[in-house]
């Protein structure tokens, strides 16, 4: 970071997960440390391998929004706009109180509202044109939630979607950060959200046979890093940060979780669904994120890490961890034993479980973390958690295609 860019500090934080809605219940949810993976409910997996999910319990957009603004938004959009809510009024703002034309918004998502979509398709099979929702045209696109957030708060900066798989979250957040140190925005929302349990859009990752099958004991089928793991546990959710400049923030005494310090996006360039082996990518976006952030690997106190649960995808990640960190030890976790795997919402998740580590000092244990894999050889966080004042970590993000993204975080 040069002496003449602003810093980009998190101020709000806005969380709709299945292990908890809202900042408080979050991270009441990682500490109380039980996993709210369970069989799926939403449709019957008849025929499916795998038939677990973490599912948001009770969400009542009603509560976020207006009724018949609910009703044009699909799933995906209600999230999303929930978590903007929730995080701007954890931030202690209202849009009155901001500029519109420098507020923007940036969201992530790998799917987007194809669960609507899927919804749909299955109404146009079974009546025709005149049995489909007139919403589906504005509400199944990518974009829909960034722009309903937009539309929401009065927000008319910078708009900005990407679908970048897994990593989706975080490059978000990546981008919110670059535009509040170009100068391009004092203020924004950024984040992921994903509302993909419906039969096609899960049945399509059953057939790739990367999900988990415990399906008779599901609250230890998501287990990152462990010997015995079987695959990721798809999940759903959303999360947005609110994101100001560091001047604008103390301009109005907001409290600051946070600084997003830095931010590292490579790609593998190597297959669409398994990492590079070497993870040689992986680990130049970490590198590339520490140095957007003016920070040395001896600087970091904790890794959050992206621990899918896949065979694949864990070995190859300690590998990035030990090749950036070397010898000396640094702290590791992963919480998708908790909540599963909302795709391209999760990084946006591990963001903010990351600013809370820091600011409780609480690193989170490894859930369903039993048995170590040989290969890791990295320092995990396994069954009791760790009380030590970090002053900076790093969460990793990865998706589908090799796409690498990691943020960096200092604590306030």
């Amino acid at each position: 970071m040069s002496s003449g860019e602003v810093r980009a500090v998190v101020t709000g934080i806005g969380c709709v997960t299945p292990i908890g809605v809202g900042v408080e219940q979050l991270w009441e949810g990682v500490k109380r440390g039980a996993s709210a993976v369970k069989e799926i409910d939403r449709f019957t997996p008849q025929g499916l391998r795998s038939r677990i999910a973490a599912q948001i319990e009770g969400f009542a957009p009603e509560s976020y929004m207006d009724r018949k603004q609910a009703h044009r938004m699909d799933r995906y959009s209600q999230l999303a706009v929930a978590g903007g809510v929730l995080a701007l009024r954890d931030a202690g703002l209202s849009s009155i109180d901001v500029d519109p034309e420098r507020a923007a918004v940036f969201m992530g998502s790998a799917l987007g509202g194809i669960a609507f979509a899927e919804e749909q398709c299955g109404r146009y099979y079974g009546g025709g044109y005149r049995s489909v929702s007139p919403t589906l045209g504005f509400s199944v696109f990518g974009g829909a939630a960034s722009c309903n957030l937009a539309m929401e708060f009065g927000f008319q900066g910078v708009n900005e979607t990407n679908a970048m798989s897994c990593a989706s979250g975080a490059v978000a957040i990546g981008r919110a950060m670059q535009a509040i140190r170009r100068g391009e925005a004092d203020i924004a929302l950024a984040g992921g959200s994903e509302a993909p349990l419906a039969p096609l859009s899960f049945g399509a990752f059953d057939m790739l046979r990367a999900m988990s099958t415990r399906n008779e004991t599901p609250g230890v089928a998501s287990r990152p890093f462990d010997r015995d793991r079987d695959g990721f546990v798809m999940g759903e959710g959303a999360s947005v940060l609110v994101i100001e400049a560091e001047h604008h923030a103390k301009a109005r005494g907001a409290a600051i979780y946070g600084e997003v310090s830095g931010f590292g996006l490579t790609n593998d360039a190597h297959h669409m669904s398994a990492p590079l082996p070497t993870g040689q990518q992986a680990a130049r976006a970490l590198r590339l994120a520490l140095a957007s952030a003016d920070l040395s690997p001896s600087d970091i106190g904790y890794v959050n890490a992206h621990g899918s649960s896949t065979p694949l995808n864990d070995v190859t990640e300690s590998k990035v961890i030990r090749d950036v960190f070397g010898s000396r030890p640094v702290a590791v976790s992963g919480t998708k034993g908790l909540y599963g795997h909302p795709l391209g919402a999760s990084g946006a998740i591990e963001a903010a479980i990351t600013l809370l580590s820091l600011r409780h000092g609480w690193l989170p244990p490894t859930t369903n973390l039993d048995q170590p894999d040989p290969a890791a050889e990295i320092d995990l966080v396994t069954r009791l958690p760790r009380v030590t004042r970090a002053d900076a970590a790093v969460s990793n993000s990865y998706g589908f295609g090799g796409v690498n993204a990691v943020l960096a975080f200092r604590r306030a």
